[in-house]
């Protein structure tokens, strides 16, 4: 008797119709809360409680959504529909409009829809590596998959579920970043606490040391030193094959093998898209032969760089700065002196990397938990297989409905409201002493990454939190991990899953809420 469990396809007609349907409305609501609220919502908890209501309605295939792998592949669509319509696409294409260069948007716009797909596929061939292991903590995957289970088998986990969930709402209408909070609970100690103190840095620096961090660009020259470290860390695990390869055939299901095709094949597409969007863009008028060359070269670099950096955020903590890290971008290459019509797209090309990226890795946490975190390798490929497949479909209709909107939306004065940030640095420009902040701070970053080492990511994550503008996040991760140590020691480790399934509840009742409450405030 065969016990094997059949994955679904995504190109089943019901399936693939409601991933059609999804990833429209998942595109509108990206275009909507990017131009109205200037942020992105993790749609993948709703796609899956619309496809597990589906799954209830006794009406001819309707049923077939009872599948868990169905419910994951629908959650894949909406959630890469939603990213990408708004981060990957809206956002980049706005910054060459502020600027008044109408002329580069279509150009930027079919360079952005290339790197979106280029994003996604790395995402792809890395998932499950030494460098994005399975097993990493992807903290909105976690949520998406326990709410998934837990609506599925229903038990007592289902009620510590929905006991996380009721916690994270009543915190986030308290204004508490929960999603913070409970990711205190299952990602790795030290790089959250560097993530905590960052946040917590950043947000009382004025106060303590009556310094603003961000007026001396410290958050960004400790990230470009923990980016540089972090880039030969990577190096190093790809060129230490003798002491890896045994490692990773017993943890990985892909090997330092895939990790160099992918950054071969990824070098390779990024720098082939900067030519074309330098030269659809027109700018090859406006530079040296040189200074041409090393546009492409150095679109190339920060477009990886922003991709593998988001990406380990992601990872970690859940939380990604992506605006910041391409604004680090943009800094280098005003620096350089590139003229303004090449930084527009230098700024909007870097700001489209890392985001469909950190997504895809999301929702492949998802379908790897799912599917059984693993166990069955013929499963797992093939449920990997199809969620990309969902991603690519929904990719493809969040472009189509950009492509569609994008105009009335400019011409009613709605843009992401950071474009004007990146316009304005462009206009004004940087002065020498800026890279000279860069470099002495570059130092303290380079060493926290050493110190923590490529399994922990302190430097990325310590940046990460001086990145962003929010201390009360700060102190709901310091307050997470010591619970989470507290728990730990008197339960004697023994209730870890517990925990696991709480904290994915806490993150999932803060994403419905933020989605929500965001819909709310459209329409008023």
């Amino acid at each position: 008797m065969n016990n094997k469990v059949l994955h679904p396809r995504a190109l089943e007609p019901v399936t693939l119709l409601m991933i059609v349907l999804t990833s429209v409305v998942g595109a509108i609501i990206g275009i909507q809360l990017i131009t109205t609220l200037g942020i992105s919502a993790n749609t993948s908890i709703v796609g899956a409680i619309f496809a597990m209501i589906l799954g209830r309605i006794p009406i001819g295939k309707l049923i077939a959504f009872k599948s868990v792998h169905r419910q994951n592949i629908i959650q894949t669509a909406i959630s890469s529909a939603t990213f990408s319509a708004a981060s990957s696409l809206m956002l980049p294409i706005g910054i060459p409009y502020v600027l008044g260069y109408e002329n580069l948007v279509l150009p930027l716009f079919i360079g952005v829809i290339l790197a979106m797909f280029v994003d996604a596929l790395l995402l792809y061939k890395f998932f499950d590596t030494k460098i994005f292991p399975a097993a990493g903590t992807w903290p909105p995957g976690i949520a998406t998959a326990e709410a998934i289970k837990a609506g599925d088998k229903g038990g007592k986990n289902a009620k510590v579920l929905i006991g996380g969930v009721l916690i994270g709402i009543v915190g986030a209408v308290l204004k508490i970043p929960m999603s913070a909070f409970g990711v205190a609970f299952i990602g790795n100690i030290w790089a959250l606490s560097m993530f905590g103190i960052g946040l917590l840095l950043r947000g009382y620096s004025v106060q303590l040391f009556n310094i603003d961090l961000n007026a001396y660009y410290i958050p960004h020259g400790i990230m470009i030193g923990a980016g540089i470290v972090a880039l030969f860390q990577v190096a190093f695990t790809l060129l230490n094959k003798r002491s890896a390869k045994k490692s990773e055939e017993l943890s990985y299901s892909k090997d330092a093998k895939e990790i160099r095709q992918g950054f071969g094949v990824g070098f390779i597409a990024y720098l082939a898209i900067a030519l074309l969007i330098a030269i659809l863009g027109g700018i090859i008028t406006h530079m040296s032969f040189g200074m041409l060359i090393g546009f492409i070269i150095f679109a190339t670099i920060a477009a990886f760089v922003h991709e593998l950096i988001v990406g380990i955020a992601a990872m970690h903590a859940g939380w990604f700065p992506a605006f910041a890290v391409a604004f680090i971008t943009l800094i280098v290459g005003i620096l350089i002196g590139f003229p303004a019509p090449a930084l527009a797209l230098l700024a909007g090309y870097s700001a489209a990397t890392g985001v469909a990226f950190a997504d895809m890795g999301y929702d492949l946490k998802t379908g790897f938990i799912l599917r059984g975190n693993g166990s069955d390798p013929a499963l797992e490929k093939e449920g990997r297989k199809q969620q990309m497949i969902a991603g690519m479909l929904a990719f493809s209709i969040s472009a189509v409905v950009v492509l569609l909107s994008y105009k009335s939306y400019f011409a009613q004065g709605l843009v992401a409201p950071v474009n004007h940030v990146y316009a304005a640095t462009i206009q004004s420009g940087v002065t020498g002493d800026v890279a000279k902040q860069l470099m002495i701070w570059a130092i303290p970053g380079a060493l926290i990454q050493l110190i923590g080492g490529s399994k922990r990511q302190m430097g990325i994550l310590f940046a990460t939190g001086l990145l962003l503008v929010n201390p009360i996040a700060g102190w709901a991760v310091l307050a997470g991990i010591l619970l989470r140590v507290i728990f730990t020691y008197v339960t004697k480790g023994k209730r870890e899953s517990e925990m696991t399934v709480f904290a994915a509840g806490v993150i999932a009742g803060d994403a419905l809420y933020s989605f929500f409450s965001s819909i709310l405030k459209i329409g008023k």
